[in-house]
């Protein structure tokens, strides 16, 4: 509103402008307060699927390495089991 028309109005008028300004401002804040905890929950949210992420890489690594050992262990067996076949 421009200056002139705020000094033409009434003090009723310019208490009741200021009441709707506050209420406006109330319900911003309300409204910021209400997507500040959307987006908090939002990070949480993502927070915990990287930490899945990363927990289904670690056990990837897990069982690549638990295959490995168990291929080495086959054919250690294989090995021995091809020895014991020579030595026969």
């Amino acid at each position: 509103m421009e200056l002139k028309k705020l000094k033409r109005l009434k003090r009723e008028q310019l208490l009741e402008l200021m009441l709707n300004q506050q209420q406006t401002i109330e319900s911003q804040a309300d409204t910021i307060k209400k997507l500040e905890e959307l987006v908090e929950q939002k990070e949480i949210k993502l927070n915990e699927v990287g930490s899945i992420a990363e927990a289904s890489l670690a056990l990837n690594g897990v069982f690549e390495a638990a295959q490995a050992a168990a291929d080495q262990y086959l054919l250690s067996i294989k090995a021995m089991y091809k020895d014991e076949k020579r030595n026969e």
